[in-house]
């Protein structure tokens, strides 16, 4: 059966610091990355495995860069409306988070993604929760979720926000926590966030993958890359193989996230 595959976990940068920008994140996950970041590396590499759209995220480490990031976003998005969502970015040291919310959502962004490991913040911090006030009952916010190097996003902060937050719509990625996938499990089975699939199929036996997604629940569990981290069409072959539905495997590729955003 073919499916309508969205890659809801993607990242993107300009071309002329993509080469940079690639290298860093490698350097922080201590992974080798084999693509270059750029939007024609990202369309070329998912229309040959098959994929539809691409849901592009930006991240920016200080407040000072919100402005120019998201508009390259913007920009890209724009240029490739056939292809690509957005999900914007916002920093806790911005002053007003929600006048750049309201920009960006008219702009044709989807969400808000945040990456509290590499822009310096917990998620538990107080200066963190007007980020959740600008988004709640407005967009869907994506988080990194989860690495056992740090606290800032670790799963065990997303219930706290859950609860003071109730209309938040949160996506946590890489299974609800990267390289923390047990911690995520106890912590977030139970609540309502979304969680996506991207980098953690390297990690996970085939066989643990299928149980967090049983654990999710097939309404919950969309796909994801991490593009350029990893390329689509191996990502693609794992989420095949783990024996699921192909009403589980039409949820996960695309039903779920065109669900979220209406």
């Amino acid at each position: 059966m073919e499916y309508t595959i969205i890659d809801c976990h993607t990242h993107i940068y300009p071309e002329k610091i993509a080469a940079k920008a690639v290298k860093s994140i490698g350097d922080f996950y201590d992974i080798d990355m084999g693509l270059d970041g750029t939007v024609d590396t990202l369309i070329r590499n998912s229309r040959a495995a098959g994929i539809s759209k691409c849901l592009a995220l930006a991240v920016a480490v200080d407040a000072a860069h919100v402005t120019h990031i998201n508009d390259f976003l913007i920009s890209s998005v724009n240029a490739h409306k056939d292809f690509l969502y957005g999900f914007a970015t916002l920093h806790p040291d911005m002053e007003d988070p929600g006048r750049e919310v309201e920009r960006v959502l008219k702009a044709g962004m989807k969400g808000i993604k945040l990456h509290p490991d590499m822009q310096h913040f917990s998620l538990s911090e107080k200066r963190a929760e007007k980020l959740f006030a600008a988004c709640e009952g407005v967009c869907p916010m994506l988080y990194h979720t989860g690495d056992k190097r740090y606290h800032n996003s670790n799963p065990s902060l997303i219930p706290p926000i859950l609860k003071k937050y109730p209309r938040l719509q949160l996506i946590c990625a890489h299974f609800g926590g990267y390289s923390e996938w047990d911690e995520a499990a106890r912590c977030l089975a139970d609540t309502n966030v979304y969680v996506d699939t991207s980098s953690s199929f390297f990690a996970l036996s085939r066989e643990r993958a299928r149980e967090l997604i049983d654990l999710y629940g097939e309404d919950r569990v969309m796909f994801g890359t991490d593009f350029p981290m990893w390329t689509p069409q191996p990502e693609i072959d794992t989420l095949l193989s783990l024996g699921l539905s192909e009403r589980a495997l039409q949820k996960i590729f695309s039903g779920n996230f065109l669900r979220l955003l209406g």
